[in-house]
């Protein structure tokens, strides 16, 4: 029996409704007893029977006559594969190379940051990658549900999140915000953004000790905190998506526009993004100006439609590959052992890779991380090995050092 009772007998909901049920049915419960507004949250877990009251004096009536009341009908998942996204891709004029790296991105969830001007639409292709990303399969949506349901967020009608959730929290936010916690701890955005993106829009305006506790969650997925009654354990299998400019004014090395920044200025802005993050992020892209010519083009730019059909594909042989690998879902996830067992090299790649790891003093981090972008492009071109074109495309979305950011070209 849950709910919260008034002095008058009367029956109001509560939040956390979804995921008790589910616990419920683990734990081998046949029904539960709710308030009327709480049913058709409790009612999107199947096998298990579902009675809902206004007041006490019903609860007391059935407890003395079962029979009297009937179950409410179980609520079907109908998961909705349209994605609703006010930018089309189609919609973006040039940014070929920006659209190639959200397209990847999305193909093996790979965390990235972009780099680029004022105005160059950072934000706008980052939101826009929501019409890309696949849909939720009926498991992710009763999981991420079950978050937003603890947090209070559920849709008052559509009990079901069906679309990836995108969170997009402001720069001013804490620590317990981000990652959850209080006195009786919640969610924070990381959960919150569970199998969706975490979008955090100009990064170094955050508070270093904010972003810094994105480290742990990142490798994990999840987040654990501990309080001195309790320890809870939060989901948090989140794809990260960044943007920030080269230096504060945003104009160091543009092609057009002059830089105010002292070089000073510039490293300590750059200084306040931490290395042990940056190469936790696998894909670094520059986002250049758009040209007039550009802008003004009749082009025929792709749909997201015809993207996203692109990036399905590529989840699916994903899928498939890491049936029996438990915790495993996309290339993002994978271990070393993993890395060794479904990423086979040419010896071109190997040799390609080796030169690159030498010549730039790469980290084992961002090796292995390069191995799994160059997974995700050889799944977008359903290819079992990965090739020397796809190590070569994964070597460009890696930073080599801060110094080479804001290198634009006409």
């Amino acid at each position: 029996m849950m709910g919260e009772l008034d002095l008058d007998g009367k029956l109001y909901p509560i939040k956390g409704v979804l995921a008790m049920a589910m616990q419920a049915k683990a734990d081998g419960f046949l029904g539960i007893l709710l308030p009327n507004e709480n049913a058709a949250e409790a009612a999107l877990v199947d096998d298990m029977n579902i009675y809902c009251f206004e007041y006490l004096t019903e609860v007391v009536d059935f407890i003395g006559n079962p029979k009297a009341r009937s179950p409410i009908k179980r609520t079907r998942l109908l998961i909705d594969h349209e994605i609703k996204s006010v930018t089309d891709f189609s919609d973006v004029k040039g940014q070929e190379n920006v659209k190639r790296t959200l397209e990847i991105a999305s193909a093996g969830s790979h965390n990235i940051i972009m780099i680029g001007p004022p105005g160059a639409g950072k934000t706008m292709m980052a939101k826009s990658i929501v019409s890309i990303l696949p849909p939720l399969n009926q498991m992710e949506a009763l999981e991420t549900s079950k978050i937003y349901s603890i947090s209070g967020k559920l849709d008052a009608v559509n009990k079901l999140l069906r679309s990836r959730p995108f969170r997009h929290p402001h720069h001013s936010l804490s620590a317990i915000a981000l990652i959850g916690g209080g006195s009786h701890p919640q969610p924070g955005e990381i959960s919150l953004a569970h199998n969706g993106i975490l979008f955090l829009d100009e990064l170094p305006e955050f508070n270093r000790s904010v972003i810094e506790v994105l480290r742990q969650p990142m490798e994990e997925g999840i987040v654990c905190i501990a309080r001195a009654k309790m320890s809870v354990t939060f989901p948090a299998r989140f794809m990260l998506m960044a943007a920030m400019n080269p230096c504060p004014c945003g104009y160091y090395n543009h092609p057009k526009k002059e830089c105010h920044c002292s070089p000073g200025v510039i490293q300590k802005y750059m200084h306040k993004i931490s290395g042990p993050l940056l190469d936790r992020i696998d894909m670094h892209i520059e986002v250049v100006p758009v040209l007039y010519s550009e802008l003004r083009a009749s082009k025929q730019e792709q749909t997201s439609a015809i993207i996203a059909n692109r990036v399905k594909n590529a989840r699916e042989i994903q899928s498939h590959r890491f049936k029996n690998e438990e915790g495993s879902y996309t290339n993002a996830q994978m271990n070393s052992s993993q890395l060794k067992k479904y990423c086979p090299l040419t010896s071109d790649s190997e040799a390609i890779l080796k030169m690159a790891m030498e010549k730039f003093q790469l980290s084992a981090p961002a090796f292995d991380r390069i191995i799994k972008v160059s997974r995700s492009i050889a799944d977008l071109d359903n290819s079992n090995t990965i090739q020397i074109n796809h190590i070569s495309e994964a070597l460009q979305y890696r930073s080599l050092d801060k110094s080479s950011w804001g290198q634009y070209k006409n």
